[in-house]
């Protein structure tokens, strides 16, 4: 088969949550170049697609939505498994897609797969994290300041959840939303987080959330998580990660441990 085509994911959200009582649900995402997905392929007759829950006649669909045709053996393989927190299903169409042959708008990309799954993270866009994205809408509701560099330690704690499109059961976060607008240094934005994944736990659970006493221990400016899903991390200036902090994690049970650097002000 052809050599893999990678499609970067992310890691759970820097905030998530609903944009007043009864608004959209929007999100801030963490980008993550080394998870979402590789896809193979081979040309050939007919479509067959396998890996990352996607069927030939849902790709077929959706392929036909931007004009597309393709035929032959595709295999998704995701980073890690879906469901907990890393993009997997917006990163198979988005892959898909460009397998096709698709150089289009990012935002036609993105309508194509909220048509196609009900939501959509923002993977199909250069700097993801720069956008207020409305998840169930498939659109940027607002440009957002760049992230001061940053260096996340996380790995996944708690069973695969994946998203659901008519899920809206997410706490307020307009104050949150306003407060990252003019958010200056790392440890700003870094309490914005903290206090979005908080709010979530104690709406969604799980109970018996880790991270932030780790966090404490760690001298972590704070914490994150997937609002759906099992990723988990906490936040550091760069080059403040303390010795024995992975040992920590892997005692206090999370598994599959990632290093995330980014930012860039």
């Amino acid at each position: 088969m052809r050599p893999a085509l990678h499609i970067p994911g992310h890691f759970g959200e820097w905030l998530q949550g609903r944009l007043g009582a009864d608004g959209p649900v929007v999100l801030v995402t963490l980008p993550a170049p080394a998870l979402g997905l590789d896809l193979r392929y081979r040309p050939g007759p007919g479509l067959s697609v396998r890996g990352a829950g996607l069927t030939p006649a849902r790709a077929r669909r959706f392929l036909d939505r931007l004009g597309l045709g393709l035929r032959g053996r595709i295999v998704l393989r995701p980073v890690v498994a879906p469901g907990l927190g890393t993009g997997v299903s917006t990163a198979s169409l988005v892959a898909l897609a460009r397998l096709a042959g698709w150089d289009g708008a990012p935002e036609i990309l993105a309508r194509a797969c909220v048509a196609a799954e009900g939501a959509s993270d923002p993977l199909m866009f250069a700097a993801p994290e720069r956008l207020l994205w409305a998840s169930r809408q498939g659109r940027a509701l607002a440009a957002l300041p760049a992230l001061p560099r940053y260096e996340i330690l996380g790995g996944f704690q708690g069973d695969p959840a994946r998203t659901e499109a008519a899920d809206s059961a997410f706490p307020d976060v307009a104050d949150l939303v306003a407060r990252w607008q003019g958010g200056q240094t790392l440890a700003d934005f870094a309490a914005i987080a903290t206090e979005s994944a908080a709010r979530c736990s104690a709406l969604r659970g799980p109970l018996g959330e880790v991270a932030p006493q780790l966090a404490a221990d760690l001298g972590a400016l704070g914490w994150l998580r997937a609002h759906t899903g099992a990723a988990r991390g906490l936040i550091f200036a760069p080059g403040a990660v303390p010795a024995g902090a992975s040992a920590a994690l892997r005692a206090a049970g999370w598994r599959g441990l990632v290093r995330i650097r980014g930012g860039g002000r």
